[in-house]
């Protein structure tokens, strides 16, 4: 019968609709007969990357499944990570500007409290609302099969799933994508409790603000969390390994960076070239032990609450990658152009290969995974992924630092314009920062753009188009910016890069 209605199918059917059609069919005979479940392609974990991979399978016809133990789909970002962190940076920023900005603008407030509580629920109906969306309409729509458990490969071509509802079931794939994301890098000898020393994922669940906060590295997530928890009124101090902050960053803008968040703002205090010894919790205290990184005396600092974030490793405990030959590069899987793995129909994405562990990041690589496997040729171009840090001002850059131009021996060219002369900027009193332009010296074609200053997260996509379509400084100085607006900064940097600005 089944051969029948498929030999029928094809006379009306066109061949894609067919295959899906037929291949459902099958599938549904199989189950009823004790088999396992067979798919195109199978997708364990359903952070950025890997629910984006699985939705773009399912866009391609493919017969597709997601697995993810965590149950909401989303992943680290979504639910403990990006989301929750730039809920509470918006609400504690308007916070801090009802605090300290709005009377200078004419209005005055009285009464101003902070509601902890509240703050918490706004937080979590962002997140709630963004998890239910991946699972009641993306994975729906594109019909994506959802296992809530653990996924391990148990053969090349098959996935074993630990239910979180209890029990066990093995599915079978033709191509496997890994996108397990990361966990917290943890210090030895130091315990996080969550409680009074935390991860990223406590610093999101603080029930009132504490008086003494310590944030043990100077990276994206130690200065997000450090400026909400600072602008609610703690006392902030950030411990850094290294002589500087964001390590990664163009020099000249991270600099910046640092006097605006300890000078101007006043919102943290920093430690750098300082090493993490020891934490002892006494009482209701954390007692950190400190030293000079070269070597010094050894200094205790008191806190109510210590942030452990100096940054995250791959995920990839029991996944079964050695029983089936993946191999390895230093800590993270290893894979080709094309993200495949040692093992050509099991692939691997996001932050468990190499490259910035970046959400967006993961994304093109699960939709270039994807395309790949069904022979459309996905990329990457990594040289124009840009990076965000969402304090205030916002830290956005993308392509190559000066620092990375001077060690390879690129010369180049240098445009600068400082937001101080952004007519924008100046209007709504936020004029913190500057963009920075690199291109190179013979062709201007552009290598790098660092911009510190309100918005830069969002601006920053002028130069990302720019850098992907090859553009040089030139071509983005001689496109018409619309005024007053932010952007202007960026025509006038590039403007400075193979001429003169016109505002200094």
């Amino acid at each position: 019968a089944f051969s029948v209605s498929v030999a029928i199918a094809m006379l009306s059917a066109p061949r894609r609709l067919l295959f899906n059609n037929a291949r459902a069919s099958a599938a549904t005979i199989r189950f009823f007969s004790g088999e396992a479940k067979e798919y195109d392609c199978v997708v364990i974990g359903a952070g950025p990357g890997g629910y984006v991979a699985a939705v773009k399978a399912g866009q391609l016809g493919m017969k597709v499944a997601c697995i993810d133990k965590r149950g909401p789909a989303g992943g680290t970002c979504l639910n403990v990570g990006c989301i929750p962190s730039k809920a509470l940076l918006n609400s504690s920023h308007h916070y801090h500007m009802a605090a300290h900005d709005f009377k200078k603008q004419g209005i005055n407030v009285e009464g101003l409290s902070i509601d902890v509580k509240q703050m918490m629920k706004a937080k979590e109906k962002a997140i709630k609302g963004l998890t239910q969306g991946i699972e009641g309409t993306l994975f729906k729509k594109n019909k994506v099969d959802y296992y809530k458990g653990f996924g391990k490969i148990s053969s090349t071509n098959e996935v074993a799933i630990d239910l979180n509802d209890g029990g066990t079931e093995t599915i079978k794939a033709k191509n496997i994508i890994l996108a397990t994301g990361s966990d917290v890098a943890k210090i030895p000898g130091i315990e996080i409790d969550e409680k009074m020393i935390v991860s990223s994922t406590g610093a999101l669940e603080f029930d009132k603000v504490p008086e003494k906060l310590i944030v043990i590295g100077a990276g994206v997530i130690g200065l997000e969390m450090g400026s909400v928890w600072g602008r609610l009124g703690s006392e902030v101090t950030v411990v850094e390994f290294l002589d500087r902050i964001t390590p990664g960053v163009d020099a000249e803008v991270a600099k910046m960076f640092q006097t605006v968040l300890s000078r101007k703002q006043k919102l943290m205090n920093f430690k750098l070239g300082t090493k993490v010894m020891g934490a002892d919790v006494v009482g209701d205290k954390v007692h950190l032990k400190v030293q000079p990184s070269k070597g010094g005396d050894e200094e205790v600092i008191e806190a109510d609450k210590v942030l452990v974030a100096i940054g995250r490793v791959p995920y990839l405990d029991g996944l079964g990658l050695d029983s089936v030959g993946v191999e390895m590069d230093g800590r993270v899987i290893k894979t080709n152009d094309h993200l495949q793995t040692s093992v050509p129909n099991i692939y691997a994405i996001g932050d468990c290969i190499k490259g910035a562990m970046l959400a967006h990041k993961a994304e093109e690589e699960g939709i270039a995974a994807v395309e790949h496997m069904a022979g459309l040729g996905g990329h990457v171009n990594y040289d124009a992924i840009p990076g965000v840090v969402y304090t205030h001002p916002e830290l956005a850059t993308v392509g190559k630092t000066e620092e990375e131009l001077k060690e390879a021996g690129v010369k180049y060219n240098k445009g600068v314009f400082p937001f101080m002369a952004n007519s924008r900027a100046r209007t709504i009193d936020d004029a913190d920062g500057m963009v920075k332009v690199l291109a190179d010296k013979e062709t201007d074609r552009l290598l790098g753009v660092h911009m510190l200053g309100p918005n830069a997260g969002e601006m920053i996509m002028e130069a990302v188009i720019g850098l992907e379509y090859g553009a040089s400084s030139e071509d983005l100085a001689r496109t018409c910016h619309a005024h007053p607006t932010l952007s202007e900064a960026v025509k006038e940097a590039m403007m400075a890069t193979y001429d003169k600005p016109i505002h200094i």
